[in-house]
């Protein structure tokens, strides 16, 4: 029987690579040897240092992924594996060397899109989400608050659309090359621009939905992009919310906007995004790789802060 090697998070900021049998694959399934796998800082954390709560067990499930919360799991969703083939797919799986995934979950990536690249696609999956959430409408003044992975995909797709200003707001000014890059402006919390009539929250910080209520023009609408685990946020709801008709809005990549639910399922999302990645600016998003035998001395730096962290296997 072949075995596999795969990164376990077994204690909260503790992981280690395990090697596991595996099966021969099933007549519905791909046997996939691991190129490249991302790193999704956001999720990814709050699993590593155990901060799912409870109650999200069941939601916070990634469809691959095995052992259960808090620990031991095996978590992650962003892999670009080649087949006997060698032609390549990206599939929600963790962190692994080879492994067996359902040939449906299995989407097969344009030869000219990078293999580095291409692990953005979830990220990129969970942008998209947003944006179809968020309604966007030509013309708007647009504010996106955290310059993560997450908040520069949305704020680049929403740059696309005619006639928009797209701030990007975020602490790290360092971050205003990327923004310009990807064609919106940039701004320091204390220089965010007021009135903004669509705001997408994505710092997963209660500075930075605070900000966001504060820089709401009337009936302006928030979409609430973090997820803060087992954290409680404090909002002043008993300002401006109720003066200026605010609305807050949840998204989650979960489930299919509902815009678009019944019109697209999640493959067809996941493909989708993986087109939008055809763009070589997304290229600046892209940090040195590590390699996957390095990962679980590594692990703790990578989600410390950063853009993509790009994980490499093989020789």
């Amino acid at each position: 029987m072949t075995t596999a090697r795969a990164f376990w998070t077994i204690a909260p900021g503790i992981g280690e690579l395990r090697t596991e049998p595996l099966p021969a694959p099933a007549p519905d399934q791909l046997r996939l040897t691991t190129l490249a796998t991302g790193i999704s800082r956001g999720t990814e954390s709050l699993v590593f240092a155990g901060r799912v709560p409870p109650s999200q067990y069941a939601t916070m499930g990634a469809p691959l992924m095995a052992g259960c919360f808090p620990f031991p799991v095996k978590y992650g969703y962003s892999a670009v594996a080649a087949d006997a083939a060698g032609r390549r797919h990206f599939v929600l799986h963790p962190h692994q060397d080879v492994f067996n995934a359902p040939a449906v979950m299995c989407i097969p990536l344009p030869d000219t899109l990078p293999t580095a690249r291409a692990t953005l696609a979830a990220n990129m999956e969970t942008a998209l989400n947003i944006t179809w959430d968020a309604a966007p409408l030509p013309g708007e003044r647009m504010m996106v608050i955290g310059a993560g992975i997450v908040g520069l995909l949305t704020a680049a797709l929403l740059a696309r659309i005619p006639a928009t200003t797209v701030t990007l707001v975020d602490i790290d000014p360092t971050r205003a090359a990327l923004a310009t890059r990807l064609g919106s402006r940039f701004a320091l919390p204390a220089d965010a621009p007021a009135d903004q009539e669509l705001i997408i929250h994505a710092s997963a910080t209660e500075a930075g939905l605070r900000t966001a209520l504060s820089c709401a023009a009337f009936e302006a609408r928030i979409v609430e992009a973090s997820w803060y685990g087992d954290k409680s946020p404090a909002l002043p709801l008993g300002e401006a919310f109720h003066a200026r008709r605010l609305r807050l809005i949840s998204t989650q990549v979960g489930s299919v906007a509902t815009v678009m639910r019944g019109r697209r399922t999640h493959a067809q999302r996941l493909a989708l995004a993986l087109d939008l990645l055809s763009d070589p600016s997304y290229d600046a998003l892209l940090e040195p790789p590590t390699r996957f035998e390095d990962l679980p001395e590594a692990m703790p730096r990578l989600l410390s802060g950063g853009l993509c962290h790009v994980v490499t296997y093989g020789t």
